[in-house]
């Protein structure tokens, strides 16, 4: 693959141009709200907003597992967030995440109502505040909360690094690819050779580490992200993450939270917004239309 041209950058960058590729109609220098629009309120007092990527899918199964645990107050609203339309820069959502990004996590079970950004946060949130998936133990815990803060570092060069450049920019760069590949498969190697001797990311028990971590590494190893990249990165050969992928992934709890805010894939597998437990049992047609029962 030859190079392109040299680029010499210049003295002050200027945002003068469109930059992104398929995501330039949303990404912009500046934050901030771009329209007026107050977010819609569901009838139970944690309201989610947002998508099915894997930032979305984290929070999603995480609600999913507290309900199959019997956390009756973990009941919750999911409405759509359709970023390549601009949804997240509505004042309503800026107002619950300046950052407008998905997902964002509104609890109005507290007097003013609790925002909650970033995926990483709304698991500890969540986990704390019914205390579930999150281990007891001091050492099991720490564990647990190195390998989610690990994944909240690490995932920006899967997605915003070698995702972006390897399917997504208009411009092939072998450099910028050849970089992030060598990255993503150094955190392949370092997340396979941890689950040589551990069933799961924090040790023996089920947590919100494997929650964090399965979105994102679970659909590079089954081929679902950036062009089926798992060939080009030689996913297969990771074994141990390739078991922790299929155990994580036969739990109920995840394919259900897997379904929600999903816009992509097989239409019997998206549930475009989520208001009740009975809204997986509608029928495909009314799951994409937004037509759950409420």
């Amino acid at each position: 693959m030859s190079e392109t041209a040299a680029y010499t950058p210049p003295s002050v960058w200027a945002w003068d141009k469109v930059v992104g590729g398929q995501f330039s109609n949303i990404n912009r220098p500046i934050a901030g709200s771009t329209y007026d629009k107050e977010l819609p309120l569901g009838k139970h007092p944690l309201q989610l907003y947002s998508l099915g990527t894997p930032n979305g899918v984290k929070v999603t199964i995480m609600l999913e597992e507290l309900l199959a645990l019997g956390h009756s107050r973990a009941e919750y609203d999911a409405w759509l967030i359709k970023i390549r339309e601009g949804e997240q820069f509505g004042s309503g959502f800026v107002g619950a995440n300046p950052n407008s990004k998905i997902p964002t996590l509104m609890d109005h079970s507290t007097t003013p109502p609790t925002r909650v950004f970033e995926s990483g946060a709304i698991l500890l949130y969540l986990a704390e505040k019914f205390g579930g998936f999150l281990p007891r133990d001091p050492a099991k815990r720490t564990e647990c909360l190195n390998w989610l803060f690990w994944q909240m570092g690490s995932a920006p060069y899967l997605g915003g690094g070698f995702g972006h450049f390897y399917a997504y920019a208009p411009t092939k760069i072998e450099y910028a690819i050849d970089r992030f590949t060598m990255e993503v498969k150094r955190q392949l190697d370092v997340l396979d050779r941890h689950l040589d001797d551990a069933q799961f990311m924090a040790g023996d028990e089920y947590s919100i580490a494997d929650m964090a971590i399965w979105p994102w590494y679970g659909n590079v190893v089954t081929g679902q992200a950036y062009n089926d990249s798992a060939t080009f990165l030689s996913a297969h050969t990771y074994t141990n993450l390739v078991r922790w992928q299929k155990e994580v992934g036969q739990r109920d709890a995840v394919k259900r939270g897997r379904m929600v805010n999903r816009m992509t894939g097989d239409p019997s597998e998206q549930l475009r917004e989520r208001h009740d437990a009975g809204d997986f049992d509608t029928k495909t047609e009314d799951k994409l239309a937004g037509k759950a029962t409420r």
